[in-house]
This record gives structure tokens, C-alpha cells and sequence, in this order.
């Protein structure tokens, strides 16, 4: 133990905090009223205090990353990554996640897998790719929808997507703020056909034959004049265990749960139903293996099954927009969360308030920020007021 001198505060401050809610269940909560209020001055006494060796934040991977033989602890998977990979902007790709359009290529090297019903009650993936290099193509790729542009955003993405719900994301894409690697379909200002190309698939319908290629894309970001630097600003979406920590040994009372499925087992009103995906924890490894159609959901490059560090239900609020059934949903402010890892079920909030270029941040029921395993994370964005079919066991 080590002794050391602090400045103790005798007097204690009150404050009051403005929330702003995500959905119609948040808005009682805005427009509060804040009242100052006066304390007294603060007087300082000196004590000399014990406290433990490790220093508080111990356990997670520090803010400030090192490099250890050229590499770092990724941003987005907490894991060891060459400084080149650890240190570059992702790429979010938008890919169909419907049985006609399977098996996706590439898909198992995402580090982030976002998940989120779109029009036809079925979900559509937005895949996070920092690690690359290594793959020649992704596929099939697919149109783009508001919402998955603004969590892209949140994680200072490149954001790839082959068409677009023009009424809903025209304005949205073509900002400058929003950076794109989009095939050439109208709505697109400045489109990359360089990146973009498709593969013969005998048997498959023409719209789940068009792939991203890598090689195509590294051009297009380049005459785009797109960096692959982070900016000063950003925020990192997770708090990764250290190395040798399980993220579990901090929740030791949470219940467990060894079968996550988002969209439950009756209907499809939430938009899960219609392929009735699920996760099934396996001890062994900590890992989450993902299933869908009843059978395991691989990838096309090598059969392997899709399996994940961490699942998430995120809990928004979602409207139908029009007869064509485009949905909304809303990916500012907060709503209820579960964070699965480790086999444990940790309940909480997400909240995301400052802005489209920061991501959700995860939060425990102390208001603790939830502590991840190292590894890849898939979030199911799920429908707020369908959420009671979204069931874990």
C-alpha cells in the first residue's frame, strides 16, 4: 500500500443535470428547469489517506494507448493490431442480411457488426472494417439508410453503400461531413465507380451480386481526398478489459444468459423474426456464435461461423415513415441498453448527446461505463416499442 497526501473538500456540491431523451418514453425528461444552488465555501484540510497500489481505471485499456513491438490495442476491438491498422479510420459497409442474399464475403473480419430492421420487417447490416488489407472484396453490398449513416458517422467511418432511400438520405450522404464511398446510382453527387463491381452468381438475383472491392475502394478514397487518420476529437466506442482481465469478474451478481435472441420467438413485429437470428454463448471460448435460419451463419471466404467478444441490444425508439414502410429510428440521445459478455448480462442505458461525430457510449445501472471483452461486438439495434420480444435465456 502507499501512503500519499490529499486535499480533502469538507463542503459538498449540488447539481442538477439536463437529459434529453431518445423517443417518445425520453420526453418528459426534457426541458427541465435548472436551479443553482449555493454552497458554501469549500475549506481544505490536509489527511493522510491509504490508497490500493493500482490506480483507479485499472483492469481496462488506458485512453492513452502504447505501442509495443509496432503494435496497438485497437480503438474498436481492444485487441492487438499493427500501429498502421490500430491507428486508421474504418470502413462501414453496408451488407444484406437476408437468406436470399447469403452467404456474405468477408463479413467475419468486421470488428463492429451493426444490426437494424429496415422496410419488410427484416434487418440489414452495417459492418465496421479497420482490418482490411487482406481481403480482395466484401459482399454483397446494399442501399444506405439515414440511421446507419449516422452511427457511422459516430465512429469517423468511411461509409460505403451501393444506393440510398433517397428521400430519407440524399440530403444526409452528400453532406460534407459525411464521408462516402458510394456506387454511382442517382442521389449520389459524387459516386466511386472505381470501388465497385459485380461478381458472378449463378442462381442469385442481380441485386445481391454487386461487392465492394478493396483495392477499388483505396483508390476512390484517394481521389476523394478522404485521411485515414483519426481526428483529435475522437471518441473510441468501448472500455476494453486489459490483457488477462475477463470483463465478467466486475459483475459477478449480473444473471447469465447462454441464448440472446433479438428478435424472440413470436412474430416479426420488431423486424427480427423473419430469419429468427440468435447468439449462443459457448463458455469454452467466451464467444458468441451467431444463427440464423435455423443454421449457423458463416462466412463465404472460408465456411467459418460468425462469432463475437460482445453482444448488445440497444433499445430505440423507431416509426414507420411512409406506404413504402421506411422506417426511422433514433441513434441520438438515450434509451435502454444490455450488454452481453462473458455470459453476462449487464442492464443499463446508451447515450449519445454530443453530437453526430461521437458513437452511443454504453452505461451500467450505477451509470458506470460497461467494461467489454476484448474482441469483436455485434449491436442490435432494437425497436423500442417492440422490445418486449427481444428475449435472452
Amino acid at each position: 500500500m502507499k501512503k500519499r497526501v490529499i486535499i480533502t473538500l469538507l463542503a459538498a456540491a449540488m447539481t442538477a443535470g439536463l437529459l434529453a431523451g431518445c423517443g417518445s418514453k425520453k420526453e418528459e425528461k426534457q426541458n427541465l428547469a435548472v436551479t443553482p444552488i449555493e454552497t458554501p465555501a469549500a475549506e481544505e484540510t490536509t489527511e493522510e489517506v491509504e490508497t490500493p497500489e493500482e490506480e483507479a481505471g485499472a483492469g481496462v485499456i488506458p485512453v492513452e494507448r502504447e505501442i509495443k513491438d509496432g503494435k496497438m490495442q485497437s480503438y474498436l476491438t481492444g485487441e492487438w493490431k499493427d500501429e498502421a491498422v490500430a491507428n486508421r479510420r474504418p470502413i462501414a459497409v453496408m451488407i444484406p442480411n437476408n437468406s436470399p442474399a447469403m452467404p456474405q464475403y468477408g463479413i467475419s473480419k468486421a470488428s463492429i457488426v451493426y444490426e437494424a430492421p429496415v422496410e419488410g420487417r427484416i434487418t440489414r447490416l452495417m459492418a465496421v472494417f479497420e482490418d482490411f488489407d487482406d481481403l480482395d472484396r466484401i459482399g454483397p453490398i446494399r442501399s444506405s439508410r439515414d440511421y446507419f449513416v449516422y452511427v457511422a458517422m459516430g465512429y469517423e467511418a468511411i461509409y460505403c453503400n451501393w444506393g440510398l432511400a433517397r428521400p430519407y438520405v440524399e440530403e444526409l450522404i452528400n453532406r460534407d461531413t459525411v464521408q462516402n464511398i458510394s456506387a454511382p446510382v442517382e442521389g449520389i453527387y459524387n459516386p466511386a465507380p472505381e470501388a465497385y463491381d459485380r461478381v458472378s452468381r449463378p442462381g442469385y438475383a442481380t441485386e445481391f451480386t454487386g461487392y465492394l472491392f478493396i483495392d477499388g475502394m483505396k483508390k476512390a478514397a484517394d481521389r476523394l481526398g478522404y485521411t485515414w487518420e483519426y481526428d483529435d476529437a475522437y471518441v473510441p466506442p468501448f472500455t476494453f478489459a486489459a490483457d488477462g482481465v475477463k470483463a465478467e469478474t466486475g459483475y459477478e451478481d449480473a444473471e447469465t444468459a447462454v441464448k440472446i435472441m433479438p428478435g424472440g420467438t413470436e412474430g416479426n413485429k420488431g423486424g427480427y423474426g423473419a430469419y429468427n437470428p440468435y447468439f449462443e454463448y459457448h463458455e469454452d471460448d467466451g464467444l458468441y456464435y451467431r444463427y440464423q435460419d435455423g443454421k449457423k451463419q458463416v462466412d463465404e471466404i472460408d465456411g467459418s461461423q460468425f462469432a463475437v467478444s460482445n453482444v448488445v441490444f440497444q433499445y430505440c425508439h423507431g416509426e414507420v415513415r411512409d406506404d413504402h414502410d421506411y422506417l426511422a429510428f433514433g441513434v441520438h440521445g438515450e434509451g435502454d441498453a444490455i450488454v452481453f459478455t462473458g455470459g453476462k448480462v449487464i442492464k443499463g442505458t446508451w447515450k449519445r448527446y454530443d453530437g453526430d461525430a461521437t458513437p452511443a457510449k454504453f452505461y451500467d445501472e450505477n451509470d458506470q461505463e460497461i467494461i467489454f471483452n476484448q474482441g469483436k461486438t455485434w449491436i442490435c439495434n432494437i425497436w423500442e416499442e417492440y422490445g418486449e420480444y427481444a428475449v435472452y435465456e
